[in-house]
């Protein structure tokens, strides 16, 4: 081949790359922002599968396990399902209004979900984290031995305190978030995201050991850097301690993604996406997020209760496809993504959807 057919040959193919590069990002003003049918026209989108999954009771978070089993938390029928891929029901456990689960690589299931004691002849209840040990019932879920994580006994006297998600990472260590009104302790507000450990014992058991909580983060912060009223917590499935939050404070920026970094002056979370920088980050972009998923390629998937919306970024905080309005979704609070599928918890509809990209199929 001659240089000016190999120069022709690049010049094409550099073309093509940039065409196919810019045609799944769009422009922002073709958006909606209010709740109505929101669907942006293009190349790829989202196709419903069927049969719908339905019999749940207000589904506020829906995960794929690392077997992989779907995990939800069908919250006002106060049980945890677990199902198979093709969606069908392999066991269940009551608890209490569970309403956020993650799962550790040790198969453990944790959930954020309430609890019913008594204190000094009162009843109470608390917003609590457990602890479901799946790899020592052979996963049958309604068996599985139960530790109740949150809250501590110091904590007993406070019960606006909400635990609103986990984010696990890959050893084992994790983050919960949590809400609540009282932020005017420096130290201790309840607007913050907790730091556990989980420790190797002699005899071979574990223990979940709290460190403290992520400094930097302002508990009524209004831009970045914010605790206020954290709705959910994602981790990237990467040997890193990056994670995604939604809130649903009085925040101009309600979706953040906070990198986890090491360099000789500073170790901590930094902002990775700046505002203004990237769709993700635009101002007032959101109404009400409720939970993220992000896939093995980086993209960041939203469901927005507020809008009735699902919204897809690239790493780069590109905003991809949206879909979703009215007619579609009432009040979704949480989407989960494997193997091309996305799954979202359609909690006002009481179901969970399934969809697969059209270039998937």
């Amino acid at each position: 081949m001659s240089i000016r057919k190999n120069i022709q040959v690049i010049v094409l193919f550099i073309v093509m790359a940039i065409i196919l590069s810019c045609s799944d990002k769009f422009d922002l003003s073709t958006v909606q922002t209010d709740n109505s049918n929101v669907n942006i026209s293009g190349d790829t989108l989202f196709v419903q599968l069927y049969p719908i999954w339905e019999g749940f009771n207000g589904p506020q978070d829906v995960i794929v396990g690392r077997e992989p089993f779907i995990y939800v938390a069908d919250t006002d029928n106060d049980r945890i399902v677990m199902l198979n891929l093709d969606g069908q029901v392999l066991g269940s456990r009551s608890i209490k209004h569970p309403v956020a689960l993650a799962q550790d690589h040790r198969l453990n299931l944790l959930v954020c979900a309430k609890f019913d004691t008594i204190i000094n002849s009162v009843p109470q209840t608390f917003s609590a984290v457990f602890k479901f040990d799946l790899a020592e019932s052979n996963h049958q879920l309604a068996s599985a031995p139960e530790k109740r994580i949150l809250p501590r006994l110091s904590n007993f006297s406070n019960t606006t305190r909400e635990y609103t998600g986990v984010a696990v990472f890959f050893n084992n260590s994790y983050l919960i978030t949590r809400k609540g009104p009282n932020n005017s302790n420096p130290v201790d507000p309840d607007n913050a995201i907790l730091i556990f450990n989980q420790v190797r014992l002699e005899d071979g058991s574990t223990q979940d050991i709290f460190t403290g909580s992520i400094g930097l983060l302002d508990p009524l912060g209004t831009g970045i850097y914010s605790a206020n009223n954290i709705s959910s917590i994602s981790s990237f499935n990467l040997v890193n301690f990056d994670i995604v939050l939604t809130l649903t404070g009085e925040n101009s920026f309600k979706t953040q993604w906070l990198e986890y970094v090491i360099t000789p002056d500073f170790t901590g979370y930094i902002i990775a996406l700046r505002p203004q920088e990237s769709d993700i980050m635009s101002p007032q972009f959101f109404d009400r997020p409720e939970g993220t998923a992000i896939d093995n390629s980086g993209n960041i998937y939203v469901a927005d209760a507020g809008k009735d919306s699902v919204y897809k970024f690239n790493p780069f905080g590109d905003l991809l496809i949206a879909f979703g309005g009215a007619d579609q979704f009432s009040n979704p609070h949480a989407v989960a993504f494997f193997d091309r599928t996305l799954y979202v918890a359609d909690t006002e509809n009481n179901r969970i959807l399934r969809f697969i990209l059209s270039t998937d199929l």
